[in-house]
């Protein structure tokens, strides 16, 4: 209980701190960070795409995924 008490405090002092200039800095760098790895995943061949366990199928997938939706872990 104690561990989730304080993390709960620590994240919203980190949310009190942070002004709307830095968040929207943070949600564009992410946003182009998720647009960057996209494309690279695009240009990988077949053989590249089954070593980290992608078919073509879902690399297209990904890569057609809007610029703002990145994975939720990003945003901690």
């Amino acid at each position: 209980m104690f561990a989730s008490l304080h993390t709960a405090q620590l994240t919203y002092r980190q949310v009190q701190k942070e002004g709307t200039l830095d968040r929207l800095a943070r949600a564009i760098t992410l946003a182009f960070a998720a647009l960057r790895q996209r494309q690279h995943l695009s240009r990988l061949d077949d053989a590249a795409l089954a070593d980290i366990g992608f078919s073509r199928d879902e690399a297209r997938s990904e890569a057609a995924r809007p610029l703002w939706d990145v994975p939720a872990a990003w945003h901690r």
